[in-house]
């Protein structure tokens, strides 16, 4: 059951790139297999839900894959995590990630460009389960740049016209800015525990001075402001509506 958490991730991001790569000899049936595995992922996050809910004690899978960084002291490992708070985010991002693909068969229907947008639209839920799953703020933060990318790709789908292409990059830029604040968080966690694993740093929060866990939790805000568009950094979310409507519709529903 634990193959299914790197199964949830990789899923996507393979259609993503088998689509990106196929080129046009996908173009009639790429909208169709990006809508099966977000499907699929959806059958699979209601799968471990279920194993979740079947659970005695505490209800956590873990999937510790493998050393990922191991320099000096900092060692970093590509593992996924799923507990009760995580599985809601995986069910949300898989349902509403689904009707948004299905929508779009009939809303992209005669745009040339219609198996470059379910790509983008598969990588989406790839960063965002990434995201969600990771089980260190090291691999959050990679999920947290992959959503950031797909999101100005959608944004800037029909970059054709000179306005969309500068939404585009309105909102890559923004982001940018929030997620500074995101990877100095990141690193004074490792300067000051020496460690990035969720359980790692959260049981030695209580040891931080009470300037130092401010300054994280600050930190890690300024990030959240940046994707969420929250001020002062709302400014792009306004143009993020040059991209098609379920473009527009999935970037909001994250």
């Amino acid at each position: 059951m634990n193959h299914l958490l790197w199964l949830l991730v990789v899923v996507p991001l393979v259609s993503a790139g088998v689509l990106l790569l196929a080129g046009r000899r996908s173009d009639s049936w790429g909208h169709l297999l990006a809508t099966a595995v977000s499907t699929v992922t959806f059958g699979f996050a209601i799968a471990l839900f279920g194993k979740l809910r079947g659970l005695d004690g505490e209800r956590l899978l873990t999937s510790k894959g493998y050393e990922w960084i191991p320099i000096g002291s900092l060692h970093v490992r590509f593992g996924l995590r799923l507990d009760v708070l995580s599985i809601c985010f995986v069910l949300l991002i898989t349902f509403v990630g689904t009707l948004v693909h299905v929508y779009s068969i009939g809303y992209m229907d005669h745009d040339p460009g219609r198996r470059r947008f379910f790509a983008y639209l598969n990588l989406f839920i790839a960063a965002m389960l990434l995201l969600v799953l990771a089980d260190n703020f090291l691999l959050l933060y990679v999920g947290w740049e992959g959503v950031g990318l797909a999101s100005m790709l959608l944004i800037g789908f029909w970059g054709g016209v000179p306005a969309n292409a500068t939404a585009a990059k309105k909102a890559f830029v923004v982001n940018r800015v929030g997620d500074v604040g995101l990877g100095i968080a990141v690193m004074t966690m490792f300067a000051t525990v020496g460690a990035l694993g969720f359980d790692q740093v959260f049981a030695r929060a209580a040891d931080m001075s009470k300037g130092t866990l401010t300054a994280i939790c600050l930190l890690l805000l300024l990030g959240a402001c940046g994707k969420s568009a929250q001020f002062p950094l709302h400014v792009w979310l306004p143009d993020a509506m040059a991209g098609p409507t379920p473009a527009s519709a999935l970037i909001h529903a994250a």
